[in-house]
C-alpha cells in the first residue's frame, strides 16, 4: 500500500511511539523507513557563535535519537535511512515528504493542555493540515 515512509523523529515519548509504529508498518509493508529530525536553531541569533554552538548541541542530541532508532529498526529486520535537517519543523518536514516522494508521514501526538492547542496549536496539528501526503498520528 505504501512505497516511502518518513517518521518524524524529536526525541519525545509520542516520537518513540510512533517510530514503534512506523517500524511495524515498514516490516508489513516490505518498504524502507526514513526518519527526519528538525534542528531548530535560534530566530534571531545574538552571533555566529550562538548558531555553532546550538548546532553543536543538537547534533549530541539527535546523535543519541538516530542511534536508537537505527537499533530498533535493525532489530525488526527494517532498514532505516536517517535525516537530521535544519529548519522549522513543520515546513521543512512539508517540503521534505515533497521533495523525497513520501506517501506516508508518521508522527507522534504530544498532549498538551486544551488552552495551549487553542492557543498556540501543535507541531502535529499543523503537519496533518500541510504535509502533501498521507499522515499517520500514533498516540
Amino acid at each position: 500500500m505504501f512505497k516511502k515512509i518518513l517518521i518524524a523523529n524529536d526525541g519525545s515519548e509520542g516520537a518513540a511511539r510512533a517510530l514503534s509504529a512506523a517500524i511495524k508498518l515498514a516490516k508489513e509493508q516490505g518498504v524502507d523507513l526514513h526518519m527526519i529530525s528538525v534542528e531548530e536553531l535560534p530566530s534571531f541569533p545574538a552571533s555566529v557563535d550562538e548558531i555553532i554552538e546550538e548546532k553543536s548541541e543538537a547534533n549530541h542530541v539527535y546523535e543519541g535519537v538516530t542511534s536508537r532508532a537505527v537499533a530498533q529498526a535493525q532489530a525488526q529486520g527494517v532498514k532505516l535511512t536517517s535525516h537530521v535537517v535544519v529548519g522549522h519543523p513543520v515546513s521543512t518536514i512539508s517540503d521534505f515528504v515533497a521533495s523525497e516522494g513520501f506517501d506516508l508521514l508518521v508522527v507522534g501526538y504530544m498532549g498538551h493542555s486544551a488552552l495551549y492547542n487553542r492557543l498556540i496549536g501543535s507541531t502535529t496539528d499543523r503537519l496533518v493540515e500541510h504535509a502533501p501526503s498521507a499522515v499517520l498520528v500514533v498516540k
